[in-house]
């Protein structure tokens, strides 16, 4: 079995009042934080073997939802200041760690994303009706961290995770996901527009500029018309480009 990896790391550990720093890069437990050499209980330790304000540095595409619960739940936990920094992307199970922070800073290019739980199930009728049930479960705690930082709807966040909404830091700000940019307070910063995008709804958009560009556009034609349009020769089909059918098949083929 492969020995499981710390997924954090301190930068400074100092415990005497002054600013402690973590970065928390990659992927958040690679297989499972359970039963495995890096655990829950060491990463505790760690936090709570000093005291002061502490800076995270966050990266991360998400991983383990479990893991990442339990980072969020030792994070409100922690009596000093936590102050989040997304200087890359925090995506995924990383979004719920990132709610912890008494203050989130996102970097002008960074980006968070938030999505509906998901997992593998093997069984019967009755066992994925029960793997259903879990996730609506799991969805419905990971609701909580979001609304607890955002204080938006339930309604409003859960469609925003069925819908797989990524968000630019003005988005994220202004949804409430983060608190500020980070940037050099020695930089003048323009003001960061707001810009979201979901999976889905890219897809949908796409399909229907595709559509409305290539489909043939049929016109009225008076009698008159017709008659003064010169016969044309027939000519072989043209072997080059791609009818709007071929090119609609084509897109559907390479949906994932």
């Amino acid at each position: 079995m492969k020995k499981q990896t710390k997924f954090w790391e301190w930068k400074n550990q100092a415990d005497t009042g002054s600013e402690r720093v973590l970065e928390l890069y990659g992927t958040i437990a690679e297989t499972s934080w359970f039963d495995d050499d890096v655990t829950p209980q060491m990463f505790r330790d760690e936090l709570f073997s000093g005291k002061g304000p502490v800076t995270i540095f966050l990266n991360s595409p998400g991983g383990d939802c479990i893991a990442a619960s339990q980072i969020y739940t030792m994070l409100m936990d922690y009596e000093s200041d936590v102050t989040i920094k997304i200087d890359g992307i925090a995506a995924s199970a990383a979004s719920v760690i990132a709610m912890a922070g008494t203050k989130v800073l996102m970097a002008p290019t960074a980006l968070m994303m938030i999505h509906n739980p998901m997992t593998g199930a093997y069984g019967n009728h009755s066992d994925m009706e029960k793997a259903i049930e879990m996730l609506d479960e799991v969805k419905e705690s990971i609701l909580n961290a979001y609304e607890i930082k955002t204080s938006l709807s339930r309604a409003k966040l859960s469609h925003l995770m069925d819908a797989e909404t990524w968000m630019s830091t003005g988005k994220a700000i202004q949804l409430g996901f983060a608190d500020d940019i980070l940037t050099d307070t020695k930089k003048d910063v323009t003001d960061i527009p707001a810009y979201a995008f979901s999976g889905k709804e890219t897809e949908t958009r796409l399909m229907n500029k595709l559509t409305a560009h290539y489909k043939p556009k049929k016109t009225a034609v008076t009698p008159a018309q017709a008659a003064a349009i010169p016969p044309v020769k027939e000519e072989p089909p043209a072997k080059a480009g791609k009818s709007y059918d071929e090119l609609m098949t084509r897109l559907f083929l390479i949906k994932p």
